[in-house]
């Protein structure tokens, strides 16, 4: 047997990482388009700076998503 060979996650941890995962996506995005809109009182670009906050955040989740739901 090789040690390389990675158990699979259960549906539980599955489910849980998910939802960091997500929470680490969203959450994000929401206030920069929620502080956004209330400072500079313009709906296109709040919608614009969390579009760009969102996919910032994005990136930043696939790294972190590498890390976590490797089961070793």
């Amino acid at each position: 047997m090789s040690d390389d060979k990675q158990t699979k996650l259960s549906i539980g941890q599955i489910i849980l990482k998910g939802t960091i995962i997500a929470a680490i996506i969203t959450i994000p995005s929401i206030v920069a388009f929620v502080i956004s809109w209330t400072i500079l009182n313009n709906l296109i670009y709040a919608v614009v700076m969390g579009g760009i906050i969102h996919f910032i955040a994005m990136g930043f989740s696939l790294k972190i998503s590498k890390k976590i739901l490797v089961k070793k």
